[in-house]
């Protein structure tokens, strides 16, 4: 059957009157409202929304929907975005020489529990490195790079980017650092996920670093990609205990299960149209 659900986005200034212009809108254009969230930023004055609803017999179709709110998102200086739940996101995996998140994402891609299309995956590592993940029939694409050819490397992952209309990146303990311009043309749409709960321990082997200044929490941190390495908007976070029985190699198993799970939970928010962009933060709207 199919799903004509819809979720929609939005933020602006804040004022009186934004909730009762958008459910008035839907319940006139024929929608019913399953889930409806907001929330008021003090700080910034800025309202933020997200509505989720289905069309019923006799609603006006998607695109005058769509019409309408962009209407109304005039009126109100709003920033929106509309999405059919029928049209799964197109994304893309980027993954260097650690399987584990990438393993992780395509289990719950296979069991249904991220709902998008895999265009394809990239990696500096041949494929025969990834001979213990089941990659199936899904693309791969061994791009190789060095600090010389890497202007190259990224001119060609941008083109696969655009050739298969993928529209979210996935940095699935993907390696390398992005170019300014790449990470620009990606602005929210590429997710990294960082070994560490931000800020921390950064460079080569953070496990061993906190192991040496005895931390008793570990963590990782996922976030959208800017210019700014690793100081993109930060999506979500976990954290795990640990004590002085901890060797480094316990570490790096349990900061292995915390990249995944919060990997997973914020690539399905961004499936399900649950952030939304606030300056340098995010807002989001969790089930």
């Amino acid at each position: 059957m199919l799903d004509l659900s819809s979720t929609l986005t939005l933020s602006c200034p804040n004022r009186p009157g934004i909730v009762a212009a958008v459910s008035t809108l839907l319940f006139e254009a024929g929608c019913n409202i399953l889930d409806a969230q907001q929330f008021d930023d003090t700080e910034s004055d800025r309202f933020f929304m997200r509505v989720v609803f289905n069309r019923l017999d006799g609603s006006q179709p998607h695109a005058a929907i769509a019409e309408s709110l962009a209407a109304l998102g005039r009126r109100f200086g709003m920033e929106l975005s509309l999405h059919e739940a029928s049209r799964r996101k197109r994304v893309m995996l980027l993954v260097s020489k650690f399987d584990h998140c990438l393993a992780d994402l395509i289990y719950r891609w296979r069991i249904g529990e991220l709902p998008m299309e895999i265009t394809g995956i990239v990696s500096n590592h041949a494929r025969e490195h990834f001979a213990s993940t089941d990659l199936g029939e899904l693309p791969f694409h061994h791009l190789p790079v060095t600090r010389q050819t890497k202007m190259e490397q990224e001119a060609e992952i941008w083109r696969r980017i655009q050739d298969s209309r993928t529209d979210l990146v996935v940095l699935a303990r993907y390696m390398q650092v992005l170019s300014d311009g790449l990470s620009a043309k990606l602005a929210g749409r590429c997710i990294n996920i960082h070994h560490s709960f931000l800020p921390g321990f950064k460079g080569a082997k953070p496990y061993h670093q906190a192991h040496e200044r005895g931390v008793k929490l570990i963590g990782a941190t996922a976030h959208y990609v800017t210019s700014d390495l690793d100081e993109g908007p930060i999506i979500e976070q976990d954290v795990e205990r640990i004590s002085h029985r901890d060797t480094p190699d316990d570490l790096v198993r349990r900061g292995r299960d915390i990249e995944r799970r919060v990997l997973a939970r914020a690539v399905r928010h961004h499936l399900e149209d649950r952030i939304i962009l606030n300056g340098k933060k995010t807002v989001v709207f969790t089930d």
